[in-house]
């Protein structure tokens, strides 16, 4: 939910016009508006690219998991390890294009961990995949819209811990 929407839906609640305070927050959202929508197309337009990489610097980093009995051995376990890494970058574009972690949360963070444990996946190979999708996509953007998108690769992470 975006910052206008929990904005008009609280006012509503307490049956308020919005206050200064959040119109302030609205403006600040209106305005970044076309930064977080650059950050996403970037991401967006380079998500083969960042999904690939991250893949390869994790398998270099994490050889176990590539390895047999690892849980991205052979072909078929390595593509659904990168359609996982590719999954988490479109929720860190979701969050960005929002300015908000809430469709990461709504969406697909809830129940994850849980998941990834009944698997047997190192939940510590998924945390470092997902930081290699923060460390590639962050050396195609600039450094404030690294910053920007890097929050919310580091919720997922942390929301994986």
């Amino acid at each position: 939910m975006s910052i206008v929407t929990k904005s008009i839906v609280n006012a509503d609640a307490e049956a308020r016009y919005l206050s200064p305070g959040e119109l302030d927050r609205i403006k600040s959202f209106v305005t970044t508006g076309e930064r977080r929508l650059r950050i996403a197309q970037t991401l967006t337009d380079s998500r083969e690219r960042i999904v690939k990489q991250a893949g390869d610097r994790l398998f270099q980093k994490r050889p176990d998991v590539v390895s047999p009995g690892g849980n991205a051995y052979g072909e078929e376990l390595t593509a659904t390890c990168l359609r996982d890494l590719d999954y988490y970058l479109r929720l860190v574009t979701y969050g960005v294009v929002a300015g908000d972690v809430t469709p990461i949360e709504e969406i697909g963070i809830v129940g994850v961990r849980e998941m990834y444990k009944s698997l047997g996946t190192p939940i510590e190979a998924v945390s470092a995949g997902v930081n290699e999708l923060k460390n590639v996509a962050a050396s195609l953007l600039s450094g404030e819209d690294a910053a920007e998108a890097n929050a919310y690769f580091d919720y997922v992470v942390g929301s994986l811990q």
